[in-house]
């Protein structure tokens, strides 16, 4: 059995707009076309907060009266395309050129993508990705007259088919249930501030009794991603997509060449040569079984002992010797090793001296230091919910590994469950889920994660450098925050200054935010209402 996507009606009309600007109107898997590429970001950056689809998105907030007239328009320019093609072709496929498939790049919207593909989808770091938000959209609706998750073909095709069902639409009916109590509850907590419009604190509220019972959801939970990626990067998406062990990539990597040939054919010819993509990614299939055949030969049955939230693993004791010759090195003629040299030979307070010169006067957590702050890494070991893990992953200018997604680490259960009255169904959810992981898992392993709730721990191992470390730990940590990953930046900042001992590093993070909010999303959305209303004035005649 296949996953059975919902297909949208659209009217004659509105199907022969759509084909001017989408590779198709029935598939969950379509590029982008003839739009300028302001209003190509634009639509991604408006998945975030919206339920629509794309193509719904376009054409009930994008397409104005008279557009339609000039879709499509650029067709002269097919002369230019065709030159085009003919330069990177010749350049890519008979000189080899990789770089050459960093130059042309393609948006693809991903709709109803599972949880678990979303993270296959992100795992890349060169390509731009914008995700349907868990803690702005609530997933209480049947679209198609089914729950929002996704119907993984090998369970389906298994004896837990029943059971899976079964046990997932009980959860979406608890969360849907659930979701309306906390919606009203947090109102009552929360009332309105003197001056906020409406729009601010229903969408503050709203966000609250999102965050607090996205733990509910199940990793099948299905979200609309967005991506823009170069052909270079598209390349090795898609083999790596092809080589996993679960359906739903495969098949999505299928649907997503067909679309991308549509208007980046020539960087994407390798993928489907059986000499050139193929044995890459019969490469990348073997190497992952020879893999988990050895670790579980080696581990055997070994159970993993318990753990704190943030682990630091890994880190150099001589970290502010080598970042003040960092700091140093573009300022001068040395060598990196004598400059070493004299920074171990300066008292503290000179090379206090030097750091707090090089980082300077920071207005705002946007001001980073320079690549100095590259010269210094950290290792983290993580074991938090997989809701935070899922935004923690996103940042891509670090190197992270994660295990699968299981029960066995147990589960993160936010305190103002039980203040909502949501707390007997939520753990009610995890008990379901957890049973269902355990009945699933021993016929197949890898598929059994689509059942495991968001609020189950995850281990995942984090490297970064400093310059990275400051960025998230300052970003994850605002007030705006969720509280789940709101804990792991706090952490990470703790165990850089205490068990590093890199006082100093630690204190030039100072924007990280200890505060304690109640409404985490209240400040940030004022903020969005009076740029809101700035731009209003200023289009006003």
């Amino acid at each position: 059995m296949t996953h059975p996507y919902v297909v949208e009606d659209f009217t004659p009309d509105e199907r022969a707009t759509l084909d001017r600007v989408v590779g198709n109107t029935d598939s969950n898997v379509f590029v982008l076309m003839n739009l300028p590429e302001a209003v190509k970001g634009a639509l991604f950056a408006r998945y975030s907060r919206t339920a629509k689809s794309l193509r719904r998105l376009f054409l009930d907030e994008f397409l104005r009266d008279g557009d339609i007239e000039s879709l499509g328009a650029s067709a002269g320019s097919d002369l230019g395309m065709a030159k085009a093609d003919e330069l990177y072709g010749r350049i890519f496929i008979e000189f080899g050129d990789d770089s050459v498939a960093q130059l042309g790049g393609a948006h693809i919207a991903v709709e109803q993508a599972s949880n678990i593909l979303t993270k296959q989808l992100e795992w890349g770091r060169l390509a731009a990705y914008l995700e349907q938000s868990t803690r702005y959209v609530g997933y209480d609706d049947m679209p198609g007259g089914r729950w929002r998750y996704y119907l993984e073909p090998d369970i389906m095709a298994s004896p837990h088919a029943a059971a899976y069902e079964r046990t997932l639409d009980a959860i979406f009916e608890r969360y849907a249930a659930a979701l309306r109590r906390a919606i009203e509850h947090f109102a009552q907590r929360y009332p309105k501030h003197e001056g906020d419009p409406d729009r601010v604190w229903k969408a503050t509220i709203k966000a609250k009794a999102c965050d607090v019972l996205r733990g509910m959801l199940p990793a099948a939970t299905v979200s609309n991603l967005g991506i823009y990626a170069s052909g270079q990067a598209y390349e090795m998406m898609l083999m790596r997509m092809m080589a996993s062990p679960l359906r739903e990539a495969r098949d999505t990597a299928a649907v997503m060449l067909t679309e991308l040939n549509k208007v980046i054919p020539t960087f994407l010819q390798r993928v489907d040569q059986p000499d050139r993509g193929g044995t890459w990614i019969e490469y990348l299939r073997s190497t992952r079984q020879s893999m988990e055949q050895i670790a579980a030969e080696i581990l055997g049955e070994d159970k993993p002992e318990e753990r704190p939230l943030v682990t630091l693993t890994d880190f150099d004791p001589d970290a502010e010797v080598k970042l003040v010759a960092a700091m140093l090195y573009a300022f001068s003629s040395l060598p990196e090793d004598t400059l070493i040299d004299k920074a171990r030979a300066m008292s503290t307070d000179e090379r206090l001296r030097v750091m707090r010169t090089y980082v300077g006067e920071r207005a705002n957590r946007r001001h980073k230091p320079n690549r100095a702050f590259e010269r210094v890494d950290y290792r983290f070991d993580v074991l938090g919910d997989y809701g935070g893990f899922r935004d923690l992953q996103r940042h891509r200018m670090l190197t992270i590994e994660w295990q699968d997604l299981t029960p066995l680490h147990g589960a993160e259960l936010p305190p103002e469950a039980d203040e909502c009255g949501a707390g007997d169904v939520y753990r009610a959810s995890l008990d379901d889920s957890g049973a269902l992981w355990e009945s699933i898992a021993p016929d197949l392993r890898p598929q059994a994660q689509y059942a495991v709730c968001m609020a189950y721990r995850i281990r995942y191992a984090m490297q970064m450098n400093l310059r990275e470390a400051m960025h998230l730990i300052e970003l994850r940590s605002s007030a705006q925050g969720h509280a789940g990953y709101r804990r792991v930046a706090h952490e990470m900042h703790r165990l850089i200054g205490e068990q590093a001992g890199h006082r100093a590093v630690a204190e030039f993070m100072s924007y990280v935010d200890y505060s304690s909010v109640d409404l985490e999303r209240l400040e940030a959305e004022r903020r969005a209402e009076r740029k809101r209303l700035e731009s209003l004035e200023r289009d006003e005649p």
